[in-house]
């Protein structure tokens, strides 16, 4: 009994073409370990990134915590208490809501001030929210102080900038081995 063997239109035979087809399936194997690969070496990157952006972050926030009470204080504000490195807000179960970054006090008045290496208008509208959970936390304990809101950075772009003074935040901008405070004509501190 005679075989016959089975040949494609452009020549190739049946066991040709089955193995072309083994072959694609083992690149499209080795493609999907090499986008794995890259996918782990994506999220490290990331992770990486993530770390660099918050130690670059908080050595903003040493630059600036050592002379703040200083500028405030050149205003009349007398602060004699600063809380650096993360003032948490707690509810009654004790777990975090919320957390200042630097917080000066005295008998009048609390200053939250948010640190940002560059701040963003996300930010800007996150410390509006921070700000009145810091207010409705210290009415729970009957402190009826006036709260007002800061933002730091090491650069800030013009309209970030303007968003924070319009939200009635004092604006402190990098310069060197200091911050400056410039404050508008006509500015107000919003209180909260």
């Amino acid at each position: 009994m005679a075989t016959a063997t089975f040949t494609f239109p452009d020549g190739e035979t049946f066991e040709q073409v089955l193995e072309s087809i083994r072959e694609i399936g083992k690149r499209q194997e080795e493609t999907s370990k090499q986008m794995q690969e890259t996918d782990k070496r994506m999220e490290e990157t990331s992770r990486k990134m993530g770390l660099l952006n918050n130690s670059f972050g908080e050595l903003v926030e040493h630059l600036v915590a050592p002379g703040i009470a200083d500028k405030f204080n050149e205003l009349g504000h007398h602060f004699d208490g600063i809380a650096k490195g993360g003032y948490e807000i707690t509810d009654s179960k004790g777990m975090t809501i919320a957390e200042v970054d630097i917080l000066l006090e005295n008998g009048d008045c609390l200053l939250a001030v948010e640190v940002k290496s560059k701040p963003k208008s996300k930010d800007i509208e996150h410390h509006i929210k921070r700000l009145e959970i810091l207010r409705e936390h210290r009415n729970k304990k009957n402190d009826y102080r006036k709260i007002f809101g800061a933002v730091a950075g090491a650069v800030f772009s013009d309209l970030v900038k303007l968003e924070a003074i319009d939200a009635g935040f004092y604006v402190l901008e990098q310069s060197g081995d200091t911050m400056n405070m410039d404050i508008p004509d006509g500015f107000a501190p919003r209180e909260y």
